[in-house]
């Protein structure tokens, strides 16, 4: 039973932040590396960053150091700091547990709308 419930998202103005969270229950969160991905309208789902049980990040070219990945394994809790949005972050943001067992769930999503 692998639960994961995003939330954070929400209107935001061109080069303002915000910060999402996923909780995630049903698995052994500290040995797992946890990912985010995003999906805009009428595109897919692209991967935006992962993070090792180590603590190592990795993050997709295109955000030019932006975006923050993070975890806090005390609340089973991984974190995406958002900076410097543009109009084209806008997306529906879910986490992800990139393993063969888990990586086929995902949570409902939290909308990030990125407008002037």
């Amino acid at each position: 039973q692998v639960q994961l419930v995003e939330s954070g998202g929400g209107l935001v103005q061109p080069g303002g932040s915000l910060r999402l969270s996923c909780a995630a229950s049903g698995i052994i969160f500290s040995i797992n590396t946890m990912a985010w991905y995003r999906q805009a309208p009428g595109k897919q789902r692209e991967l935006v960053a992962t993070i090792t049980s180590g603590g190592s990040t990795n993050y997709a070219d295109s955000l030019k150091g932006r975006f923050t990945i993070s975890r806090d394994n005390a609340k089973n809790t991984v974190y995406l700091q958002m900076n410097s949005l543009k109009p084209e972050d806008t997306a529906v943001y879910y986490c992800n547990v990139p393993t063969a067992g888990y990586r086929s769930y995902w949570g409902q999503g939290t909308q990030v709308t990125v407008s002037s």
